[in-house]
């Protein structure tokens, strides 16, 4: 792996979709939802060091999980963990480390990846990654990673690529354009054309490229974290960031840049992706028993129970009759029994049950 490779994992969300296990002091990322002993981050952190060394991993995140961080990847010091001391969405978190990595090392290639999200084939994701590293050096270009649809999912954006250009899965191609997620009719019509990619949200560019893409696309965001490089690694950084991020717009590197830029790249990605937005999705993944249950906890009993995810604390006696088609959850005093047909509810259950006990929500 080449030395000027470094890898910056987005970790910095909260994950409100994983209620009851993910809460505000301890979100998606920092849970180990497949029950296999490690959390997402840590999965994440030991696929990104097949491309980066460990010393050029840089975690992006709220300064209050600046600890839990640091909990599950002891191998990082803590200047590597690069803290945003209020959340304005991807565009200034990126362009903060880039331009403190840029300072560093002029000749440095980012890997940008969330920290939640689930990659089974890894040995495909590392040649995927190859080749958007070569494709973002070689051609200057800002590359994304798009992933095959297998369904009209309306929780996507899309990308779209020229499909008569002859590229296979696994090369890369210019981007058309990129596509708002789209309702059901418009995602069939994406399914049905073949050239529609979703939109993983993993990305690769040097860091001379992104920042230039910024100076052009948002330039105000540019010169926030610009003016004075000097501040990186060293005392004044806390104070400068705070400044600096009571600046900046809330606005997501797709919307700041992607949108724009004509220099983008996707590379055509066939590996089993999941990006776990939901509980549901994350059945997909997980073994089951004969009656299609997806359980994660050593003692629990389904009697006449089918099509359920179970996911309950380890020495938890639990006793199930009678249920099709639900999501059982157990976590820290709470738990959740929601018919998986209603998953897409949970967000307006959680507003109601948070102004009748807001403590369960305080951060």
């Amino acid at each position: 792996m080449s030395t000027n490779n470094y890898g910056l994992i987005m970790a910095g969300g909260v994950g409100s979709r994983f209620w009851p296990m993910s809460t505000p002091q301890k979100p998606k990322q920092f849970l180990d939802v497949l029950g296999i002993g490690k959390s997402l981050l840590r999965l994440t952190f030991e696929r990104m060091q097949k491309s980066v060394p460990t010393e050029h991993i840089y975690i992006l995140t709220n300064t209050s999980y600046r600890e839990l961080v640091k909990e599950q990847l002891p191998e990082l010091s803590f200047e590597q963990i690069l803290c945003e001391p209020m959340r304005k969405n991807t565009a200034p978190c990126i362009a903060y480390a880039a331009a403190k990595i840029h300072a560093s090392n002029p000749e440095a290639t980012l890997i940008v990846s969330p920290s939640d999200h689930l990659i089974v084939n890894e040995k495909r994701f590392q040649e995927i990654i190859s080749t958007a590293i070569s494709v973002a050096n070689d051609n200057k270009h800002l590359v994304t990673l798009g992933i095959e649809p297998s369904r009209p999912d309306t929780g996507y954006g899309y990308i779209e690529f020229d499909l008569s250009s002859g590229v296979q899965k696994g090369q890369a191609t210019d981007v058309i354009q990129f596509r708002e997620k789209p309702n059901v009719e418009t995602a069939q019509q994406f399914l049905d054309a073949k050239n529609f990619y979703w939109n993983a949200g993993i990305f690769v560019w040097r860091a001379d490229v992104i920042l230039d893409a910024l100076h052009k696309f948002q330039p105000m965001l540019h010169e926030i974290f610009m003016t004075d490089i000097s501040a990186y690694g060293t005392t004044k950084e806390t104070d400068f960031l705070y400044q600096a991020f009571d600046q900046c717009e809330d606005i997501s590197i797709d919307f700041a840049v992607m949108e724009h830029a004509k220099n983008v790249s996707v590379v055509l990605s066939d590996f089993d992706w999941s990006d776990l937005g939901t509980w549901g999705s994350l059945t997909e993944h997980l073994p089951k028993d004969n009656e299609a249950n997806s359980i994660i906890g050593d003692n629990v009993f389904a009697f006449d129970s089918s099509n359920c995810l179970v996911n309950v604390p380890k020495d938890k006696l639990v006793l199930l009759d009678g249920l099709n088609d639900y999501i059982v959850v157990e976590s820290e005093q709470m738990l959740m029994i929601l018919k998986s047909t209603n998953e897409q509810q949970l967000k307006n259950y959680l507003k109601v049950i948070e102004t009748n006990r807001p403590e369960y929500f305080q951060k």
